[in-house]
């Protein structure tokens, strides 16, 4: 993740183990090569119940084949079926156009997180 800035132990994130929350991983021949964490957090400014997504990620000379794609609409399919309301994320800028192609929309100005970059709220609408 963010290009190997991060140690194993920092890619664990608060919720990570809360209730509903679920991990995806894509292999390749028993090597993880993407991953994605929805874990249950509303906004205070949406209504209904959301998850968020977290710690999207893979590795870079898989990308661009569809696996990122298939991670998020596995994840999205599970929680339309859970009912669930809504997904979102802090958009990391180099993924605005993936985030955009699977259909959310922008919710906020860009801002900055230290160390990582500019990043955007990004929102999709479950139903």
């Amino acid at each position: 993740m963010r290009e190997g800035k991060l140690l194993p132990e920092q890619c664990r994130f608060e919720g990570d183990e809360e209730e509903g929350a679920f991990h995806l991983g894509y292999f390749d021949e028993g090597k993880l090569i993407g991953a994605a964490s929805f874990l249950p957090q509303n906004r205070e400014d949406f209504s209904g119940t959301g998850f968020r997504l977290r710690g999207m990620a893979v590795f870079p000379e898989y990308r661009n084949n569809g696996i990122g794609n298939l991670i998020v609409n596995f994840g999205v399919l599970y929680l339309k079926g859970k009912k669930v309301n809504y997904v979102w994320c802090h958009a990391r800028s180099v993924a605005y156009s993936f985030y955009l192609g699977q259909g959310f929309e922008f919710v906020s100005d860009e801002f900055e997180i230290p160390g990582i970059g500019p990043h955007r709220v990004m929102y999709l609408k479950l139903s």
